[in-house]
């Protein structure tokens, strides 16, 4: 990117002055007459890319706790080269404390805090990034910074209620693949053998036992080719829904999957429109808060509608009737939306409108993880039972031919 110079006439009339990084003087110019600004000016300061280090990317948790010291520090009149010192000598994580001396760095180099953290993407994104440019742009940084740490915090708290509902389903899933590939690697070879060694013939076992051994043959002589191929399908999959495409496929059917579909719809609500209420609470354009949701949001199909509803809204539409018209967002959401629109209280509503779908999701997991349990535990039991009969049926019927011989 580059770095250019500009200046344009605000509402008041007065130039303003400033400088921003863009691909092009075009998109540059583009992006302020989004936020309702016509630049008058344009000059190149720092042609070419602009650096971005790696220092690998911070969990979320950090990122909180550092927004919450950092608003505390700024709200206490300390210097933002003085809090980023401070907080990069206490930080615990090595990734998060390189960055932290990298800021500061940059930052003492007369460089705004939101430019330097655009160098650290991965660790900053473009709802970080906003909200801090917000904050630095309407002199309430601090505020910025709560909010934000507010928001961290919500959704690291939802990513954990997720992870711990699933966490009991999921190891119960690996202990019962666990056990099954043991029976029928170790225990069934024991018993094909033994059946062979009373003289039982192949073709005198019955269809479940010999299902169950020609699986096992499998397992012990194929089971590099079944690892290989396994490890090839989930690369072949990373690398598909790795294109827009085969992205655009999978978020499609996490929506429409049984079950679980309706659980990610209501997750990525409630990280819409709290997302979205947090930018404009901040003071952050609401053509500019969409497009960042949409790339927060977590699903490329609602990402898509947010930015089409975007662009609906730029030509002069209401903000509900796109909404509405992708059928991705239930009735309930637009009619808030709507009321919150014509009551100018649109940020509000944004943030009861997660407040509820918080509440859903939770709901959901519960009762989600309360029905998993049982259906786990019985297709667990019908699997080993499966097992278990179709090894004792050949010994019943060495029994029975037994005892026929010798009532004969």
């Amino acid at each position: 990117m580059a770095i250019y110079g500009y200046s344009f006439k605000d509402a008041s009339g007065s130039i303003q002055k400033g400088t921003a990084e863009a691909e092009t003087e075009e998109l540059l110019r583009k992006r302020f007459e989004e936020q309702g600004f016509t630049i008058t000016e344009v000059t190149v300061i720092k042609a070419g890319k602009t650096k971005q280090k790696n220092f690998g990317k911070v969990k979320l948790v950090h990122l909180s706790v550092f927004c919450r010291q950092f608003s505390t520090m700024i709200d206490a009149g300390v210097s933002l080269v003085r809090c980023l010192d401070v907080l990069s000598r206490q930080a615990g994580d090595p990734k998060l404390k390189k960055i932290l001396i990298d800021l500061g760095q940059r930052v003492e180099g007369g460089e705004s805090l939101s430019r330097a953290m655009q160098r650290h993407p991965r660790t900053f994104n473009n709802l970080f990034i906003g909200l801090i440019r917000a904050g630095e742009i309407g002199g309430v940084l601090e505020e910025s910074l709560q909010r934000l740490s507010t928001f961290l915090e919500g959704d690291v708290a939802l990513r954990r209620k997720v992870k711990s509902a699933l966490t009991y389903p999921v190891l119960v899933l690996i202990a019962a693949t666990g056990i099954v590939i043991f029976l029928v690697s170790w225990v069934v070879p024991q018993f094909a053998q033994l059946f062979l060694d009373i003289g039982l013939k192949k073709d005198d076992f019955p269809a479940m036992t010999a299902f169950l051994i020609d699986l096992s043959e499998v397992f012990k002589h194929s089971w590099l080719i079944l690892i290989i191929s396994g490890a090839a399908i989930m690369f072949a999959w990373k690398m598909f829904v790795g294109t827009r495409f085969g992205r655009r496929v999978a978020d499609r059917g996490k929506l429409k999957v049984p079950v679980f579909g309706k659980l990610h719809h209501k997750i990525c609500m409630a990280r819409f429109s709290r997302t979205m209420g947090t930018l404009l609470t901040s003071g952050v354009p609401i053509l500019q808060a969409m497009e960042t949701v949409a790339g927060t949001v977590g699903n490329t199909i609602m990402a898509d509608a947010l930015l089409e509803a975007r662009a609906r809204i730029r030509e002069g539409d209401r903000i509900g009737d796109p909404l509405e018209a992708s059928r991705l967002f239930p009735p309930m959401v637009v009619h808030m939306i709507g009321v919150g629109e014509e009551s100018g209280s649109l940020d509000f509503m944004l943030q009861k409108i997660a407040d509820f779908y918080e509440s859903e999701v939770e709901a959901t997991l519960a009762s989600l993880t309360a029905a998993l349990e049982p259906i786990l535990i019985v297709c667990l039991g019908f699997i080993v039972g499966f097992i278990v009969i179709a090894m004792f049926l050949p010994l019943i019927k060495v029994i029975e031919g037994l005892s026929a011989g010798e009532a004969e």
